[in-house]
């Protein structure tokens, strides 16, 4: 179901109305008749409500769009599902609600639990109540709230010109070369945030992601887990290309650690 909202349209300031003819110098307005004609009852015709269908100056516009049960929103790139959605035309901004709420870009899925706010013109999607991204190859980033914020044009054009570059030099080395075609700058977490890689886990309280170096920054009581080695930290570096994390100290927080010798085999 879609239901639409209007409201009254801003009058149009480059209208300007016909000026009512004027009488001839020295006559007097009269009706057809010729008796004076009496001035009208009622409010002036200034103050009257303009009717929307005729009034030129005004009418109606299309401002929110309502849709419920197995909402599906999409463009050329992204999609999003829910069971309830408000879209507002005035802020670009659709809000979602229900089971199963999803946003899917080329390189990844954001899932949440308890509502999905997304803006299309700026490629913007915040997830409240554990909201997760989970890219295209497995690594994962979950959170209390989630916002996940997409390129620039400027950024997308430094990606395209890059990939031109690299395209260059492979097809000099006679190398098969795959373009980055992700679309997505970075992530920011708040509360209970894990990050997963194929070997490590994790932890802290908040965190930002960036999608091109695959580099995550965690802050406060960070752990990190692989195998059974645990160190813990104010905060960390996790590479998630190379699953290596480097444990930074804080102010009154060293660095510690449990490392179990001859784990890293077992757990490469």
């Amino acid at each position: 179901m879609l239901i639409g909202y209007l409201r009254p349209k801003t009058a149009n300031p480059n209208y300007h109305p016909e000026p009512t003819p004027e009488a001839p110098d020295g006559a007097p307005p009269s009706n057809a008749d010729g008796a004076d004609e009496a001035p009208p009852e009622g409010p002036a015709p200034n103050d009257a409500a303009p009717d929307a269908s005729t009034d030129p100056t005004g009418g109606l516009e299309l401002y929110r769009i309502e849709a419920r049960s197995h909402v599906h929103v999409y463009n050329d790139q992204d999609q999003a599902w829910g069971d309830h959605g408000v879209y507002d035309m005035d802020s670009g901004l659709m809000m979602m609600t229900g089971d199963h709420l999803r946003v899917k870009t080329p390189k990844d899925v954001m899932t949440a639990r308890d509502l999905l706010q997304y803006y299309p013109k700026t490629k913007v999607s915040i997830g409240r109540g554990e909201a997760t991204v989970t890219t295209n190859d497995g690594k994962r980033i979950t959170g209390d709230i989630l916002e996940s914020i997409g390129m620039t044009a400027a950024q997308k054009a430094a990606r395209d010109a890059q990939n031109a570059r690299e395209a260059r030099a492979a097809r000099r080395a006679g190398r098969p070369f795959k373009p980055d075609t992700n679309t997505m700058d970075r992530a920011f977490a708040w509360g209970h945030v894990v990050v997963r890689t194929p070997s490590q886990v994790a932890t802290s309280d908040r965190g930002v992601y960036l999608f091109g170096p695959e580099l995550a920054r965690l802050a406060g009581h960070v752990h990190v887990t692989q195998g059974q080695n645990v160190n813990n930290g104010a905060q960390a570096l996790v590479n998630m290309k190379t699953g290596i994390s480097t444990m930074l100290p804080g102010r009154d927080s060293p660095v510690q650690g449990l490392v179990i010798p001859n784990e890293s085999r077992n757990n490469p």
